[in-house]
């Protein structure tokens, strides 16, 4: 079982964008579906496809850091203060399965960095292929859309 859909909106996903001044209805449906498809809420948090609700994989979790962070300090300084101050220095990657928000901050960034455009929070398929283009490019769409159907509550999006 993992984390309830609402919660994780609530208390991790809408924190994180306000944190980052990214806060914007789209993106937080998209990072819930993410973690919807990806993991299902947090029912598994590590395989071979990469670590925590968003299954990162360790090279693209260091290429974000090198090829984008790494030219916009302000940027890179607002998420290492997500990270654990001590346990980061000593498994950077670990922080994508341990410290939620980390996670969210790093995948919405994967996002920002190929997207320019989102789709309506509601369009499910539009988001279903910023998750395929981005996290799963063998994916399906319908893998995101069921997932989306089998963990999120439309509720939550209105109530947000």
């Amino acid at each position: 079982m993992g984390i309830a859909a609402n919660e994780l909106s609530q208390y991790v996903i809408r924190p994180t964008l306000v944190y980052l001044d990214r806060q914007c209805d789209s993106a937080q449906a998209l990072l819930l579906g993410v973690a919807a498809s990806q993991s299902a809420l947090g029912s598994a948090l590590h395989d071979r496809r990469g670590h925590g609700l968003y299954r990162i994989g360790e090279l693209r979790h260091q290429t974000l850091w090198d090829d984008f962070l790494s030219k916009d300090p302000d940027l890179a300084s607002l998420v290492r203060g997500l990270a654990s101050q001590h346990a980061f220095l000593r498994g950077p990657h670990l922080e994508l399965t341990v410290n939620l928000r980390y996670a969210t901050a790093i995948a919405w960034l994967l996002i920002e960095q190929q997207t320019t455009t989102l789709p309506a929070a509601d369009d499910v398929l539009g988001l279903a292929r910023i998750w395929r283009q981005i996290f799963h490019p063998q994916g399906r769409l319908r893998d995101f859309t069921q997932a989306w159907q089998t963990c999120i509550d439309p509720a939550i999006l209105i109530a947000s």
